[in-house]
């Protein structure tokens, strides 16, 4: 059974203290509502880790992760994060190749090929984030640039490596735009970057990976977006700095 995933990607946003605020509403709404199985995922600023990590008391339930990290274990970075700094606060998920880190940032997928490695090196989950923009759309290349950033990032993984990856679809035309892909177009996108890796690996291991959709979530789309057959859940952007619509977006799997 792959794992039914909804992660809230609060991006820069959030003081501490609103951080906090924020965690803590999350977390009493999932006490008295959330009844599924869902694997909730809190990803804020690196400033809030250790804090909302020292806040949760059910971390079967409940896990943060990080935005992103360095390739590299330690050194003169400055103004970088590693791999395991992330676990040493508490940290499960490192969120890697966000369209915004390789827009704004220029992360390349050999980059992004080193901070995996880094990631599964301290024992923890990498999100992988893939997706094409609103040109490869329209000329019908979705499925060519998809597959080649999944290739570049991922095929140097064992199987039993890349078994522990998450990966998130995110249509960049549909991030912060207000615009959705139809629930067709994202079952369509996961059900070919699940055959590209069964392609190099196998369909046992292409079924045992669980493949967010990432693309302006709501509580009013998060329904029929979960159920197509080979959408595991959500990467949430601005509806996960809403407390109740965030638990209303995980609630959509019940």
């Amino acid at each position: 059974m792959r794992k039914q995933i909804v992660a809230g990607n609060w991006k820069m946003n959030c003081s501490l203290e609103e951080g906090q605020k924020l965690a803590s509403e999350v977390m009493q709404l999932m006490l008295d509502e959330v009844q599924n199985e869902t694997e909730v995922i809190l990803i804020p600023p690196f400033i809030h880790l250790s804090s909302i990590n020292d806040q949760i008391p059910f971390k079967d339930k409940l896990l943060i992760g990080a935005q992103n990290c360095h390739q590299n274990e330690s050194g003169a970075y400055t103004g970088e994060v590693s791999a395991s700094m992330i676990k040493s606060c508490g940290g499960s998920h490192v969120i890697i190749g966000h369209s915004e880190r390789r827009e704004y940032f220029g992360e390349s997928d050999a980059l992004l090929a080193e901070k995996i490695n880094s990631v599964l090196k301290n024992d923890l989950t990498p999100i992988f984030c893939c997706g094409e923009r609103l040109e490869s759309r329209e000329i019908n290349t979705q499925e060519s640039v998809v597959g080649e950033q999944v290739r570049n990032a991922l095929f140097h993984l064992s199987e039993e490596q890349i078994a522990k990856v998450v990966i998130a679809y995110e249509p960049v035309w549909a991030i912060g735009t207000g615009k959705t892909a139809s629930a067709e177009q994202a079952q369509e996108m996961h059900a070919f970057i699940r055959k590209t890796i069964a392609e190099k690996y196998s369909n046992e291991t292409a079924d045992t990976i669980s493949i967010l959709y990432g693309g302006s979530v709501k509580p009013e789309n998060a329904k029929e977006i979960f159920s197509q057959s080979d959408v595991d859940g959500g990467l949430i952007g601005g509806a996960s700095l809403k407390s109740r619509d965030f638990i209303d977006i995980v609630q959509a799997f019940d």
